[in-house]
């Protein structure tokens, strides 16, 4: 079945990542897809190879030229399924009421609902979210969850491991507390600076040592901020990734400290999928997806003794770590696997058509 994905970001993040992403394991699963993406955004220089795509220009929501290119690109696809992503696209797209194709407005966190109430139907990747947008008046038949999948594990050769290593000076002592996401204020880095500030240098016989994947507005305050705290000489700023692979695989433990309005965390699945052991706080999607002391150590929001303590009960705890890993590979086999999930947006495609 052919679908059309329109999403109208500059730069990447979450969104763009799970965009990537699931279009990638739609190619896998021998879907027929095409993204719709900005000109001269992120994705479309460096993110679809492989993936049959156009470029618009997504200027603003109100520029009438925006919403024609949109209209005749949608008006002129044989694409029965057009799925859009955040607002923007969102807000660009209006179809017929009653013509030939269905809108789907996939939403991946708590925005304002007015500028998605015209699509035919939504998806929310958390159930907490699918409850809110019912709770906001849309029709609960046409609100649809389903969830996010891990990244398949890639592989990384032991000499780019190696590389990475030297050029972060790891020694065999170090312990690499990795996290990852956008430096904004949603993503909590601020109280994860304030945590590792808490902690000795060394825990349980290993010099703790936190690396930070991402990039955004508050760079240069998170900088500030651990300078402050004396603990910058331990910090690595590694910078947005395309690839966080060796990141991941090079990490002893994921930690993960948004605050509350975050809706899902793809880097929990991340943690999962890569069988490292994860503390996290207890925003929404955490709240949704972890259970505590079993494949995550979780504690509260906006609180970084809180965060210090959780770190400080599971790094010295081996036992501990292995159990979650243990039980956090399972979930990704059981519930976040790839091909569950787009399974799931199969039936849903299969099943908005015959009703339309």
């Amino acid at each position: 079945m052919k679908s059309l994905h329109l999403i109208g970001s500059a730069e990447m993040g979450g969104a763009e990542r799970w965009f990537k992403r699931f279009l990638e394991a739609m190619v896998r699963a021998g879907e027929d897809v095409h993204a719709v993406v900005r000109r001269d955004s992120d994705l479309a220089r460096h993110h679809l190879g492989g993936i049959a795509h156009s470029e618009l220009g997504f200027r603003t929501v109100w520029d009438p030229l925006s919403k024609w290119e949109v209209a005749r690109l949608v008006a002129r696809s044989d694409a029965p399924i057009v799925q859009t992503y955040m607002g923007r696209a969102t807000r660009l797209l209006h179809l017929p009421p009653k013509g030939r194709q269905v809108h789907v407005s996939r939403l991946g966190g708590y925005y304002k609902l007015d500028p998605f109430v015209h699509a035919h139907a939504w998806i929310g990747n958390t159930q907490g979210l699918c409850d809110w947008m019912i709770a906001g008046g849309l029709p609960a038949e046409r609100v649809h969850h389903v969830t996010n999948f891990a990244d398949p594990v890639k592989p990384c050769s032991p000499e780019a491991l190696a590389a990475l290593r030297a050029e972060l000076a790891v020694q065999d002592e170090d312990l690499l507390l990795v996290t990852a996401g956008r430096l904004i204020d949603v993503k909590g880095q601020r109280y994860l600076l304030d945590a590792f500030a808490r902690l000795p240098e060394r825990l349980a016989g290993r010099r703790l040592r936190l690396v930070v994947l991402g990039d955004g507005p508050l760079a240069e305050p998170l900088r500030a901020q651990a300078r402050q705290l004396g603990v910058d000489g331990r910090v690595h700023w590694a910078g947005w990734q395309q690839d966080p692979t060796p990141w991941f695989h090079l990490a002893d433990l994921i930690v993960f400290p948004s605050r509350d309005p975050e809706t899902l965390g793809n880097v929990i699945l991340e943690a999962w999928s890569y069988g490292k052991p994860l503390v996290a706080t207890a925003f929404r999607g955490a709240r949704e997806l972890t259970r505590h002391g079993e494949d995550a150590w979780v504690v509260p929001c906006d609180d970084g003794a809180a965060l210090a303590e959780g770190l400080r009960t599971v790094i010295p705890d081996a036992e501990l770590q292995a159990a979650m890993v243990r039980q956090g590979r399972r979930r990704i086999e059981h519930e976040f696997s790839e091909a569950a999930v787009i399974g799931a947006y199969r039936e849903l495609y299969a099943k908005l058509l015959r009703e339309r």
